[in-house]
């Protein structure tokens, strides 16, 4: 009897000891010693996710509180825990420094990936959006006389003859036109090329001599020995001759404002009829089915299934019907579109106005001016349709017969700021 209760209470003793001891115990002590291989999240567990600002005090609260015990562990002067720690503290500071610098890593990789990121939106704003340009006056890097040129009659003349088309136009632009903030974008320039061998940038007018001055930029830039060797289709669709767009901003800027800026323009009802004649009175694989199916469409009565079809046969007062529309069937082109949107000289001081009435003597005296070698020349030369006659006075005015004094006067009203800006006079006495 006495030996059974005895066993009892040595039983009795050793639950309430088990007890007791199972309760002292560290539950986190109980985790280290689980099976290896299995990963227990007892750390920090991730906020759910909330608003913004909460879950950023949270980040705030746990950076902190991982700052404080960080800077416990570094007072121990040693990467190793001291013996002295007791056992659950070494763990709980391995713990929180691993923790530490988890966060650390996980910080810089997205400090890296915002980094990365931010660039790569940077270029894709950079190549798609304008690049605002701020523009200062190119009156300082206007082309200047050799002072051997200054006697000499002929340079004189040109000389003046330049420096009052650039006043005319500037007043014009100071008249009609708000040009305070002087900002310049990609668009504005993307007509412009560059050569940068003799540091010319030239704005391109179709129909004022634009072919022959790419072949002459040609073979100053090196491509070319001489101008006659150069093709049209060479000229047009070789993309031998850089666009001011395609620089950077540092680029577009540093030419704007140290290259020798010129264009060439011509009288806008001649321009005009240039066009027409080119585009339309020969065959064209890409103006036919695309203007001239749609001017044919929209302003011919009872047009037959065969010039509907192919767009071919457009007539000149129907071409000027589409020009004066303001809900045209298509958009605008480059051939007759107004000069002062093509190369916007109200925004960029261009150092050399040439006309193309004047050609030969305008683009020498250029070449001249900028040192062009002696033997090179602008060409004569009419590339393309070159046994037909070149569009004249004369025949500009035949065309314009063709239409009725309103439809004459709206095309004046409508190209009025290029006559006025180059300093054009009425082509019809009727004009107002």
């Amino acid at each position: 009897m006495r030996l059974t209760c005895m066993f009892s209470f040595i039983l009795l003793f050793g639950a309430v000891g088990l007890v007791v001891f199972i309760h002292l115990q560290d539950p986190e002590e109980i985790v280290h010693q689980q099976t290896p291989g299995i990963k227990y999240n007892m750390g920090f567990q991730q906020p759910k996710k909330q608003d913004c600002v909460s879950s950023n005090n949270q980040d705030r609260k746990l950076r902190k509180n991982t700052a404080d015990r960080a800077a416990t562990v570094k007072q121990s002067n040693s990467l190793e825990p001291s013996e002295s720690m007791p056992t659950k503290l070494q763990s709980t500071d391995r713990r929180q420094s691993s923790i530490m610098f988890a966060m650390k890593d996980q910080q810089k990789g997205e400090e890296i990936n915002s980094i990365k990121l931010h660039k790569r939106r940077r270029r894709f704003i950079i190549k798609k959006s304008p690049i605002l340009i701020s523009m200062n006056s190119s009156i300082l890097n206007l082309p200047t006389l050799k002072y051997e040129d200054r006697n000499n009659s002929k340079w004189k003349s040109l000389y003046e003859i330049q420096g009052e088309r650039k006043r005319i136009m500037r007043e014009t632009c100071s008249k009609y036109k708000s040009n305070n903030r002087r900002i310049i974008t990609p668009y504005h320039v993307s007509r412009i090329f560059v050569e940068d061998k003799y540091r010319v940038l030239y704005c391109e007018v179709p129909k004022a001599g634009c072919s022959n001055w790419k072949r002459v930029l040609m073979v100053l830039n090196g491509l070319a020995s001489s101008t006659k060797d150069i093709q049209h289709n060479t000229v047009h669709y070789g993309n031998y001759l850089k666009r001011l767009d395609g620089f950077d901003h540092k680029g577009i800027y540093h030419r704007l404002s140290t290259y020798t800026k010129m264009l060439f323009i011509r009288e806008p009802f001649e321009k005009l009829v240039s066009a027409f004649r080119d585009k339309f009175e020969h065959p064209n694989n890409y103006y036919h089915p695309v203007f001239g199916k749609a001017i044919i469409a929209r302003y011919r009565v009872n047009a037959t299934k065969e010039a509907l079809r192919t767009g071919s046969g457009v007539k000149f007062k129907e071409f000027i019907q589409y020009l004066l529309d303001v809900h045209r069937p298509v958009g605008m082109d480059i051939h007759w579109d107004h000069v002062n949107r093509l190369c916007s000289p109200c925004l960029i001081d261009y150092d050399f106005v040439g006309k193309f009435e004047s050609m030969e003597e305008d683009a020498n005296f250029f070449l001249h001016l900028i040192g062009a070698p002696q033997n090179l020349t602008f060409p004569k030369f009419k590339d393309r349709h070159s046994n037909e006659e070149r569009t004249t006075t004369k025949i500009t005015q035949q065309y314009f017969a063709q239409l009725s004094p309103s439809q004459r006067q709206q095309s004046y009203d409508f190209y009025y700021m290029d006559y006025l800006m180059f300093n054009y006079s009425k082509p019809f006495e009727d004009l107002y």
